[in-house]
């Protein structure tokens, strides 16, 4: 598969630990409309891996079962497009294992940046972020389903992404939308 973008970009979908609208900590369900509606994001715009963590086992099998279908069984034939699309997806139980996955293919673990529809104090604009992508080195954006994020994991990435905006006050956008904003933001300026 042709990789469209020269930046070393990779993205993962946290399903735990992230929040619920309560604050407490929840592993949230995989859903079907995010996994096609990412990875077709992540093909579009030239990234290298969509990973999808869960330490859920269930979790892990219907996401496999999802992917596989249109990767390797009729709904790739059907539709080759959102094959090449969800061959991207990588299916992993923590963000340290996904973080190994891509240390294991690139020589060094990537730099980790979270997102939130919450300020944080030094978190990076698009475009500074955009310029660190510049050299090569592997980064990979961390998505929160649920509510998003759990902050300790927020907290413990090496860059926070500024959010997206606050739109009239109201800042809730699905994941899905919050993804394919982030990965134009940064590589349609750049390419």
């Amino acid at each position: 598969m042709k990789t469209l973008s020269r930046f070393n970009l990779h993205v993962a979908l946290i399903h735990y630990p992230v929040i619920d609208k309560k604050g407490d900590t929840v592993a949230s369900a995989v859903t079907n409309l995010d996994l096609h509606d990412i990875a077709r994001a992540a093909r579009t715009y030239g990234i290298r891996s969509f990973h999808v963590i869960t330490p859920l086992e269930d979790q892990r099998g219907l996401a496999a079962k999802i992917v596989g279908h249109w990767t390797g069984g009729a709904g790739g034939d059907h539709n080759p497009k959102r094959r090449e699309a969800l061959e991207l997806v990588k299916i992993t139980a923590s963000l340290d294992e996904t973080r190994a996955l891509i240390a294991g293919e690139n020589g060094e673990p990537p730099a980790v940046v979270a997102t939130c529809a919450r300020r944080y104090p030094d978190a990076y604009g698009f475009d500074q972020l955009a310029e660190r992508l510049e050299t090569g080195s592997p980064h990979l954006i961390i998505f929160g389903t649920a509510w998003g994020l759990h902050p300790d994991l927020i907290e413990a990435s090496e860059i926070i992404l500024e959010p997206i905006g606050d739109h009239q006050g109201y800042n809730h956008l699905s994941v899905r939308c919050a993804a394919a904003i982030v990965m134009d933001r940064l590589l349609m300026s750049r390419s």
